[in-house]
């Protein structure tokens, strides 16, 4: 008899230690999902929705181009069931880790083929300064009116090889969806049925958004963009945009005297010129090329630091790309 109060004062605390037993058993089935970049995480969220935790390691604010690597986000690659990432182009960061042994079975670059055989790892190049080399090439390469460039610019990286931010271009995105709905369906506790259904979901509202977007857009083809690097060329080319001018091919390298005035000169020359600033860099370059010209600025984020991570991101990413650059509109200017 004297027992039962003490029993009956322990109940609510057995009742939530089960309760915590249960919540952190539903989450150990869960499968761990680790991604590189916030658009990646984006794709994911479209194909998986809530089926897998994600975690995404390029913080908002952060560039993939410069980011290292905290021991927690160590420890979330050794658990992950699977690890998404664009490839040795993009995440140097990530090389040597999603290659090596212990993760290249459970990593997954998003790339094309070829380009993740190529080693395009910026940090094992030798890089020629702009001045010597790609300063001359880019302006030679730009001569003509930017209009012509944008369909030249795929070619385009930070350096060797093709650009790798993939992501910008929505049919690539797609094969990028299409990728990663194959991998996760091979991860115990998912329903495979349910990535397919999502899958095409994605597909079909993504050439609708395309599409849109692609009217929204027609009035910007006359604009001279510039931006501070090679970044947009893919997103570019697919709807037709004409960049004008690049401050540097990548964040990594300082633009060399010549080349900074060949951009400067093409800001001159530019009759809608807009710059188009990314939240992750400093405006600084731009605002001595500027002088005393007022120039339209638009922000974009190639990162989509601030889009939602809901299955519907992606599409919000696109959008919020176009929107930067309707924002440069004579009309949005005045």
């Amino acid at each position: 008899m004297l027992a039962l109060p003490s029993l009956r004062s322990a109940v609510p605390a057995i009742i939530v230690l089960l309760l915590w037993s249960c919540l952190a058993s539903a989450s150990a089935d869960t499968p761990q999902v680790v991604t590189s970049l916030k658009p990646v995480e984006l794709l994911v969220r479209a194909v998986a929705h809530d089926q897998v935790e994600v975690t995404t390691l390029v913080p908002a604010g952060s560039s993939p181009h410069t980011y290292q690597l905290r021991p927690s986000e160590r420890r979330q690659l050794a658990a992950a069931d699977r690890v998404f990432w664009v490839g040795p182009g993009m995440e140097t960061f990530l090389t040597r880790l999603l290659t090596g042994p212990d993760l290249q079975d459970r990593s997954v670059a998003l790339a094309p083929e070829e380009q993740n055989t190529q080693g395009q790892i910026h940090d094992e190049h030798e890089h020629h300064d702009e001045e010597h080399g790609h300063g001359d090439a880019e302006s030679e390469h730009h001569e003509s009116h930017g209009h012509e460039q944008a369909h030249d610019h795929h070619g385009h990286s930070h350096g060797e090889g093709e650009d790798p931010h993939i992501w910008l271009d929505p049919a690539l995105a797609i094969t990028m969806a299409e990728t990663i709905a194959g991998h996760l369906k091979e991860l115990d506790g998912v329903d495979a049925g349910a990535i397919d259904r999502n899958l095409a979901s994605f597909t079909h509202d993504l050439q609708a958004r395309e599409a849109s977007i692609r009217e929204q857009l027609a009035p910007a083809r006359e604009l001279d963009l510039f931006t501070y690097h090679d970044a947009f060329g893919r997103f570019a080319e697919h709807y037709g945009l004409a960049i004008a001018g690049v401050l540097t091919l990548s964040p990594e390298r300082t633009p060399g005297a010549r080349h900074l005035a060949e951009v400067q000169n093409r800001l001159n020359r530019a009759e809608q010129a807009c710059l188009m600033i990314e939240p992750q860099f400093d405006r600084q370059w731009w605002q001595s090329l500027m002088g005393d010209v007022e120039l339209p600025i638009s922000v974009w984020d190639p990162l989509a630091s601030d889009i939602p991570a809901t299955p519907q991101g992606y599409l919000d990413f696109q959008q919020s790309m176009a929107a930067a650059v309707l924002n440069c509109l004579p009309e949005k200017t005045e």
